[in-house]
């Protein structure tokens, strides 16, 4: 993959979160203009007008480039926890359960590109970011939605923010599990793993200081070619002398062990963020929906190789499983440590990223609250960024738990709950029986994932670094008894 393309791709794959209310009415009357210059399409009678007929993009992607995106945004560094999520459901649980999460996630990702298409007609514009499509839906919804139109769209742009914010904290904590296991077997000196976090910020805030996603581009090239590396090491190990299958339980042996599971998969699978970016620069964007569509053949795919890896990893490991499962591979030999070392520099790369979205979503806030704001101040937003996401590693350096606070607190308010409450107002004039019952069944998912998922995230983080809190907590209940 050329600098270039790999350019388009992280373009793709950047937030556009800039557009507002202002900007959508300027954007329609540029279609109004284009509709008169070109031949106007009419139905019995009156001018239809076409969105996808009207998108005009300089490069605009094709289906498969399209699902390429897809995929790569789909099989995230997620997929390195997916076998301690099928060690928190057991083999047969997990099939069948990460089957089930990848249907929710496509379903709703569906639903929203879904109704991002009839606002298009309705507003007369050709593209839409995820909190457009929230805004625009409650502006056009019932009276009762119409006031909190803007309220929705901070809501989704700062849920964005937390997600992509907190991923570079588990990405760092990531980077620096993975070199300390290397460094630990090479030096007899033992290191604490927040030294090693600490040690990355420097790194960390000169990668930050790329000024464009045009010099990040061959950074996520690089980042490309190692991850593909790093997990077909992975996959290698997994295969090799691999336990009986009666080794391992089928169904999980305790039931509140599962709420994990979900928020890890959820976290892993879920690519709501990028979903209307990438219809936004599709060629024949109708092609993204339907059965065989883009959307579900590419989170088809995406299922089978995580099913795949969650399975062999905890058929490999047991309970032994870790976090993320290239900590498992035997640290003495040389392949192992090259995957480790790959995959770190991998999410190394990749952190620029995610960084880069965060970082469009604050600066367009600040440019948005203050006049006088120069590109030294923009620096001084990525260093301090760049800090406190370390500072979070730093305070919680276990990839388990955040990764399933993250799962379970934004991505199921963004992948699950909006997407559903979306569709409600959008097609408000005309809600079936079948999409009440559908959406309700999402929306009591969607609590029940937020609820259960966040306090038990938050219960693992507590009792690892603060073991003297469920002591005072039990106490003061015995206390409170007598």
């Amino acid at each position: 993959m050329s600098a270039q393309a790999t350019q388009q791709e992280l373009q793709t794959f950047l937030l556009d979160e800039k557009s507002n209310m202002k900007e959508i009415q300027q954007t329609k009357r540029k279609s109004n203009t284009n509709l008169e210059k070109s031949e106007v399409v009419h139905l019995n009678g009156l001018e239809y007008f076409d969105p996808f007929l009207e998108r005009n993009l300089e490069h605009p992607t094709t289906d498969c480039e399209t699902l390429t995106h897809l995929l790569k945004a789909s099989l995230g560094t997620g997929i390195l926890a997916m076998p301690q999520a099928f060690q928190c459901s057991g083999l047969m649980t997990g099939i069948f359960a990460t089957i089930f999460v990848s249907a929710v996630c496509t379903f709703c990702s569906y639903s929203l590109v879904k109704c991002a298409h009839v606002l298009y007609k309705r507003t007369k514009v050709t593209a839409m970011s995820y909190a457009d499509v929230a805004e625009v839906a409650f502006a056009n919804g019932p009276e009762w939605a119409k006031k909190f139109s803007s309220l929705t769209r901070q809501t989704v742009l700062w849920l964005l923010f937390i997600t992509y914010f907190g991923t570079c904290s588990v990405y760092t904590v990531i980077i620096a599990t993975n070199f300390r296991q290397v460094y630990m077997f090479h030096v007899d000196t033992s290191l604490n793993l927040r030294c090693f976090i600490g040690m990355l910020l420097i790194p960390l805030v000169l990668l930050s200081f790329v000024p464009n996603l045009k010099y990040l581009a061959p950074v996520s090239m690089v980042a490309n070619l190692l991850m593909a590396a790093g997990l077909g090491i992975t996959f290698y190990y997994l295969l090799c002398d691999v336990p009986n299958i009666n080794e391992r339980p089928l169904v999980t042996q305790s039931i509140d062990r599962f709420p994990t599971f979900f928020c890890i998969t959820v976290f892993a699978m879920e690519a709501i963020g990028v979903v209307m970016p990438l219809e936004n620069n599709m060629k024949t964007p109708k092609n993204f929906l339907g059965f065989f569509g883009v959307l579900n053949t590419g989170m088809g795919g995406v299922t089978v190789v995580y099913i795949l890896l969650g399975f062999l990893g905890y058929l490999k490991y047991g309970e032994e499983t870790q976090s993320s499962i290239t900590l498992n591979l035997p640290t003495n030999e040389i392949p192992a440590q090259l995957a480790k070392i790959c995959i770190a520099l991998a999410v190394f790369c990749t952190y620029g990223l995610q960084f880069f979205v965060c970082l469009e979503i604050a600066w367009t806030k600040i440019q948005e609250s203050f006049e006088k704001v120069t590109n030294f101040h923009n620096y001084i937003l990525r260093t301090v960024m760049v800090t406190f996401s370390v500072l979070i590693a730093i305070a919680v350096p276990t990839i388990g738990p955040f990764i399933g606070l993250i799962g379970a607190f934004c991505f199921s308010l963004l992948g699950i709950i909006a997407p559903v409450v979306i569709e409600f107002a959008t097609f408000s004039d005309n809600v079936t029986v079948w999409m009440t019952v559908r959406n309700v069944v999402l929306i009591v998912v969607g609590i029940l994932a937020l609820v259960f998922g966040t306090a038990s995230s938050i219960t693992e983080i507590l009792v690892m670094y603060a073991p003297e809190v469920p002591q005072i907590v039990t106490a003061f209940n015995g206390t409170a008894a007598q």
